[in-house]
């Protein structure tokens, strides 16, 4: 029974697609325009995005210290107890 239904996802996810391909042209090369990032920065809200983007990024790195830190202790506990 998995079989079937593992062969059947499997046939349904070749179908889907994601999105139309779209023909690349000339244009699309030397374009240097970036319309949505134009807008942002207008409006002030890039700070907003670059400010989260920084705040996320060091939550991940004081959590990925600070597992570290643990292990590190975990690591020397096994040790001196052999």
């Amino acid at each position: 029974m998995k079989k079937w239904i593992f062969i059947l996802l499997m046939a349904i996810s070749i179908q889907a697609t994601a999105q139309e391909k779209i023909e690349i042209t000339e244009e699309d090369y030397t374009n240097s325009h970036v319309e949505m990032a134009d807008v942002m920065r207008s409006e002030g809200k890039i700070y907003v995005l670059v400010g989260v983007i920084v705040i996320i990024f060091a939550g991940i790195t004081g959590y990925v210290v600070n597992t570290d830190r643990k292990v590190s202790k975990l690591e020397k506990l096994i040790k001196e107890n052999q």
